[in-house]
């Protein structure tokens, strides 16, 4: 991590000797140049703040949405104790999954990220390890732009329900989907110009937002549960008897909400002073978001009026299909209130999406630069007026609909094409940490970096994620029927065939081989060789460590 002072806003011009290894970074702009040594012209529109970086991140983990929406999966596995004390607990765990990701992040900052980590990362097989990262990512960030899309639209069929008195049906929930996500691509389309506004809009929308309900729930009710009671309070509707794995179940309440962080990284080359800004960014939207959500989460728990096992119960079976609805409802004794708070939240998950089209764009142009993707000739060009990937932008949104297709006709059917989000992406965040770890003192840190807390927290990291992954593919409830089957090692194995057949099909002949010219600053063969002894890394990079490194993330 960076102890220096906060830069400039605009980077400084630097022109560097050219060399025979790097002929393509003088006199470029800190940023360019940066991108140059790692292979790639400027041809996204660097016009990306710090705060606007991390707005993105923060947006996409959406505390408003996923602990609002999410909020039933602890509430029966565990209850009050699952949801009050998971939180942090699955936080902590996060913070150290961000905190090995920035690192490497802030060496690599590119939108390619986890895949092209990996790919500089691994000793040996490089091309495969960055082609099977990637697919995970993006398939991944695909199902992710998918459900929270569709969450959104389900929730604001709920908000329409309780204020208009319009009956949610399968038909116009989709329909109200397709309006959302059509939106999100014209947003994305219009430039960074504008992403970075609504991402500043979003970030203070979620703060705002929470600073309202919880200041709601704790003036208006008449009654709060007690300190002992939030904190502690157990409920089992899982089936299962051993309470220890009902709990555990009950943290991918928060581990399901922690995701997206990644999106720092993936528009790292629209962020000025990238190679600090894109890592404070992903650090920082967790930070937040373990402070945020668990204030948030505690309010909504203190204020269930009915804690006893049969008002749990009711409380998770509401019609409303939000419990934290339902305690808006029943505690504010006020429906127009209750009815602005879940505004508030249908508001934050439409902030939400748009920045999870942001993200999934930007990953899915740069694995096209690097021919991944089928019709990659396509997704990997940029607008010349707005400076944004407009093909890849349509082509994100067109996956995550026909991913969405089965809600019409099956929910179940939806939720399974869709269970690789999650999953998907953590597998994805994991394999640059661990080949980081494996690469040892080989690895040359950037200039934000954990300093001699790297390799703690960087295991720590890689036994959490596989820790989690376990526990994604086991199954949350007893009996096992179709409805309650656990989908997701199914669609990571499908994930896996579909990155298996391609690769052979097309990936082992061109994937970051034979590539356009106009967009590299170095010979293709050389995209995932480490070049550390060229003159501005040299001169980049600076010492620091995580104790003061800490505190200049927040500068």
């Amino acid at each position: 991590m960076s102890n220096d002072a906060t830069p400039p806003a605009e980077p400084e011009k630097k022109s560097i000797p050219e060399t025979d290894s790097s002929p393509a970074i003088a006199d470029l702009s800190e940023d360019e140049a940066g991108l140059a040594e790692l292979g790639y012209k400027q041809e996204l529109k660097r016009g990306m703040s710090g705060f606007g970086n991390f707005a993105v991140s923060f947006s996409i983990i959406s505390i408003l949405a996923g602990c609002i929406t999410s909020y039933s999966i602890a509430l029966g596995s565990g209850g009050p104790s699952a949801i009050t004390i998971g939180w942090p607990l699955v936080g902590i765990f996060v913070l150290c999954v961000a905190l090995a990701m920035a690192e490497v992040c802030s060496k690599y900052p590119t939108a390619g990220g986890l895949y092209f980590w990996a790919g500089r990362l691994a000793k040996r097989n490089k091309r495969h390890w960055a082609w099977y990262v990637g697919w995970f990512n993006f398939l991944g960030e695909v199902a992710v732009t998918a459900a929270i899309d569709y969450g959104a639209a389900t929730t604001m069929m709920a908000f329409a329900a309780l204020t208009f008195g319009v009956a949610p049906t399968a038909l116009n929930t989709f329909g109200l989907f397709l309006v959302i996500i059509v939106i999100h691509g014209l947003l994305n389309t219009f430039g960074v110009n504008l992403v970075n506004l609504l991402s500043g809009v979003s970030a203070w929308w979620h703060i705002v937002g929470v600073l309202i309900i919880v200041g709601a729930l704790w003036i208006m009710p008449t009654k709060h549960q007690s300190f002992s009671w939030t904190m502690t309070a157990w409920h089992n509707e899982t089936g299962f008897t051993f309470m220890p794995f009902v709990f555990l179940m009950g943290l991918l309440m928060a581990q399901y909400t922690y995701t997206g962080y990644d999106a720092s990284a993936h528009v790292a080359e629209e962020t000025k002073n990238a190679s600090i800004a894109a890592p404070k960014g992903i650090v920082m939207s967790v930070l937040i978001s373990i402070i945020g959500g668990w204030i948030l989460l505690y309010s909504i728990t203190a204020s269930i009026q009915d804690g006893s096992e049969a008002g749990l119960t009711a409380l998770n079976a509401t019609e409303t299909g939000l419990p934290p609805a339902q305690v808006f409802l029943d505690a504010l004794n006020n429906p127009t209130m209750a009815k602005f708070l879940l505004f508030i939240v249908c508001g934050a998950q439409f902030f939400c999406g748009m920045a999870s089209v942001t993200a999934n764009s930007r990953m899915s142009y740069a694995f096209s630069r690097d021919d991944a993707i089928p019709g990659s000739r396509w997704w990997k060009k940029v607008n010349p007026r707005t400076g944004t990937p407009t093909n890849s932008i349509w082509l994100c949104i067109a996956l995550s609909t026909a991913l969405t297709l089965p809600a019409l006709f099956n929910e179940t059917a939806y939720l399974a094409v869709t269970s690789v989000a999650v999953i998907g992406l953590y597998i994805a965040y994991v394999a640059p940490v661990l080949l980081r770890r494996l690469k040892g003192k080989e690895f040359q840190d950037g200039p934000w970096n954990l300093g001699k807390w790297s390799g703690v927290i960087g295991w720590i990291a890689v036994v959490w994620v596989i820790f989690i992954c376990i526990l994604f593919v086991l199954p949350p409830s007893l009996p096992i029927t179709i409805s309650t089957f656990n989908y997701s090692p199914i669609a990571v194995l499908a994930v896996a065939l579909i990155a298996v057949v391609l690769w052979y099909a097309r990936g082992k002949k061109h994937f970051m081989q034979h590539l356009d010219k106009e967009q590299l600053a170095i010979d293709e063969k050389k995209l995932l060789e480490e070049i550390d002894d060229w003159p501005l890394r040299t001169t980049r990079r600076r010492p620091s460590n995580l104790a003061r490194g800490c505190w200049a993330a927040v500068g």
